[in-house]
């Protein structure tokens, strides 16, 4: 994993460097996610290792799946990545475009799981004692896991957040087996 990173990470600051420039950052973010999600699928993906095939095919093949949602400049990056074999990192290149925008943006996205699904209110009230903390703009995905039994698990960035009973329990466990 860390091999992908260190390859999608140039192509990921050019990418994020240009969209600044041209005060495109959600356009791009945008355009990038369909890149990645059309990157993922297998079809696509056994298309573009046909033995033989050139980069300039590659490229024209995902510019023809996405040409619709592709404006010019994200056309050209498509045929860059693929004149350097590097089409397999969309995905991962996304990630990391996102990354950087959430931290030019002072942006957070934050997972937030529980053990039951919480009403607007409670995400709201959640969301802006996160926001205090992190003195961030937060973003937040909700997801409802049951095992935790009951509470809530927050995950930002480095920052874990373990309010579940599951977590307590096994913390209690740890320490009473110590």
């Amino acid at each position: 994993m860390a091999e992908l990173s260190t390859l999608a990470r140039p192509y990921a600051r050019a990418a994020f460097k240009f969209a600044m420039d041209a005060d495109n950052l959600a356009g791009w973010e945008r355009m990038l996610a369909t890149l990645a999600g059309v990157g993922q699928h297998q079809k696509i993906r056994d298309a573009i290792d046909a033995p033989g095939l050139s980069a300039q095919k590659q490229a024209g093949i995902i510019i023809e799946v996405c040409a619709d949602d592709l404006d010019q400049p994200v056309q050209n990056f498509v045929e860059v990545l693929a004149d350097n074999k590097r089409l397999p990192l969309l995905p991962e290149l996304y990630q990391m475009f996102r990354a950087l925008k959430t931290q030019q943006e002072q942006e957070v996205d934050v997972e937030l799981t529980t053990a039951f699904a919480l009403d607007d209110s409670a995400e709201e009230q959640i969301s802006q004692a996160l926001t205090k903390k992190l003195s961030r703009k937060i973003n937040i995905h909700s997801s409802v896991d049951q095992s935790l039994l009951a509470g809530a698990i927050i995950k930002a960035g480095d920052l874990v957040i373990d309010g579940s009973v599951r977590g307590r329990l096994e913390k209690l466990s740890r320490a009473i087996n110590s």
